[in-house]
């Protein structure tokens, strides 16, 4: 079982950064390939990045390639999400996710545990 606590939302204007992170509790974080995904309001929630369990492969969506950056310290069980140069169309609610799956994987349906979700509002 693996709990999972998102922090770093907030406000922030068109431009700016953010830094979202993802605090793990439980036992083999370092097992698990962790991800991050969001849901604007009226949408679907759509995958944003993912971290392979060894930290040295990363995968973004095109919409937030060269943009964001996702990170992980297997020490710590953290997993943050870096963001620069947002964009209103980054507006929406954030959730970490840990998958069980031998690589990094896109599909919602491989993640096994989820985080509550944060809040990042970008005003234009």
């Amino acid at each position: 079982q693996v709990s999972l606590v998102e922090s770093g939302g907030g406000l922030v204007q068109a431009g700016g950064s953010l830094r979202l992170s993802c605090a793990a509790s439980g036992r083999s974080f370092s097992s698990y390939t962790m991800a991050w995904f969001r849901q604007a309001p009226g949408k679907d929630r759509e995958f944003v990045a993912a971290i392979h369990r060894s930290g040295i492969s990363t995968y973004f969506a095109d919409s937030v390639k060269g943009r964001f950056t996702i990170s992980r310290d297997n020490a710590k069980n953290t997993v943050s999400l870096q963001m620069n140069n947002l964009k209103p169309e980054d507006t929406a609610v954030y959730y970490c996710a840990a998958s069980r799956w031998f690589d990094i994987t896109t599909s919602q349906a491989r993640y096994n545990y989820w985080g509550q979700g944060t809040q990042v509002t970008v005003s234009s």
